[in-house]
């Protein structure tokens, strides 16, 4: 089955200017992406089932962000990013719990985050903490009947396969960005497929670069502009008989993001066709 394509969009009080940009740039998928728990009430829900009805969408997961400073750099970014800060892993636990709340009522089954720099070291006391509360959060939402979406980036794709074998449940997936790999410098997208293909639920289609630093993350480039070898990714999830959603991100703001969503829309739809036809 050929990927449907997507775009992700932002949770708002008023979802319907989000959700009716998705139907008018022609997707019929999307993702909505939350960093405000605030956001999660039933007054929001409402709205944006009826928005997502009105324009048949459908929100394949909802991308639940946490509260608090994040600094997506090396420096800073193991003490501000995910569940892995212990300073920061009750409140956050509560967020996600809230955002599972919060996807019921939208009638979206499952959550997709940032776990973090996952410790490569499995004996490290923070990583066995990790997946005790890992196991408490896949417990939680399995009781709504919702899976748990690790996103790539931060981990190596072999720590995070120790992650997902640790924790040890069934309901969890990966939101494959093939992007983050190659920004926070952690493998080849394309590689990294062949150690945890088998988990991925849903693929965010952005591209970017190798970090040119050791403090900072590569740089996000337009789709088909950096070092994802997009064609080769797309043979790869069809023979994993992947049929989830391609969800554009571009992470700038402003006229230059539809007019790079719109060339990447197009450059995707291409490659599609000719890998299926």
């Amino acid at each position: 089955m050929k990927p449907k394509l997507g775009l992700i969009v932002s949770l708002k009080s008023e979802p319907r200017e989000e959700i009716e940009k998705v139907k008018n740039l022609g997707f019929p998928t999307c993702q909505v992406s939350c960093w405000n728990p605030n956001l999660y009430t039933r007054e929001t829900a409402e709205k944006l089932k009826q928005v997502v009805e009105e324009n048949n969408i459908e929100i394949t997961t909802l991308w639940s962000g946490f509260s608090g400073r994040h600094v997506w750099n090396f420096r800073e970014g193991p003490a501000t990013i995910g569940l892995v800060p212990l300073d920061k892993r009750k409140k956050r636990v509560k967020e996600l719990k809230k955002a599972s709340e919060f996807a019921e009522w939208i009638e979206v089954n499952s959550i997709t985050t940032h776990v973090g720099f996952i410790p490569e070291d499995p004996n490290d006391p923070v990583y066995k903490s990790l997946i005790d509360v890992l196991k408490d959060i896949a417990r939680f939402l399995e009781d709504r009947g919702q899976s748990f979406w690790f996103e790539t980036g931060q981990e190596t794709p072999v720590t995070l396969l120790r992650t997902l074998e640790d924790v040890e449940a069934d309901n969890l997936g990966v939101n494959f960005d093939p992007a983050n790999l190659l920004m926070y410098g952690k493998a080849n997208p394309v590689d990294a497929l062949d150690i945890i293909g088998e988990y991925v639920r849903g693929v965010h289609a952005k591209d970017g670069e190798y970090p040119r630093s050791g403090y900072e993350l590569g740089e996000e480039k337009p789709l088909g502009e950096g070092r994802v070898n997009f064609p080769e990714l797309l043979r790869k999830l069809k023979e994993l008989n992947y049929s989830g959603a391609l969800t554009i991100e571009r992470e700038i703001s402003g006229p230059q993001q539809i007019i790079d969503i719109k060339k990447g829309k197009k450059y995707l739809e291409e490659l599609l066709r000719g890998i299926y036809g």
